[in-house]
């Protein structure tokens, strides 16, 4: 399992889990897609931004390993602003593939998007 570093591990101040520690040795969580409703906590909310941003900075619009990154915060993305980037896509590999739609991430989280072009 890739470990992204420089990637954040977790909203700041919360306990929204952006990175796993290690591996799971029965294996990966499988990432599924999770309906967004709009009644959804402000802290939630501020949570995805923050993970689409930090997405954005350290991927920008390329193919991204899965690797340590938590199931559950891309699920909440996943098949709307974060995508497979390969056909034989794995929901359950550490080496699965995935891509960041970013028209789709601006039209839903316009703030992470606010200061610009990835570094």
């Amino acid at each position: 399992m890739i470990k992204h570093r420089g990637f954040p591990g977790r909203l700041p101040g919360s306990d929204f889990q952006f990175t796993i520690r290690r591996a799971n040795p029965k294996g990966a969580t499988a990432i599924v897609r999770r309906e967004r409703y709009r009644d959804r906590r402000p802290a939630d909310k501020r949570a995805d931004t923050a993970f689409v941003r930090a997405l954005w900075e350290a991927f920008g619009d390329q193919p991204f390993e899965r690797g340590n990154l938590d199931a559950g915060r891309l699920s909440w993305l996943f098949g709307r602003e974060v995508l497979p980037a390969e056909d034989a896509f794995d929901s359950e590999s550490y080496e699965a593939l995935l891509v960041l739609d970013v028209a789709a991430a601006r039209r839903a989280f316009p703030d992470a998007f606010e200061e610009g072009e990835p570094a």
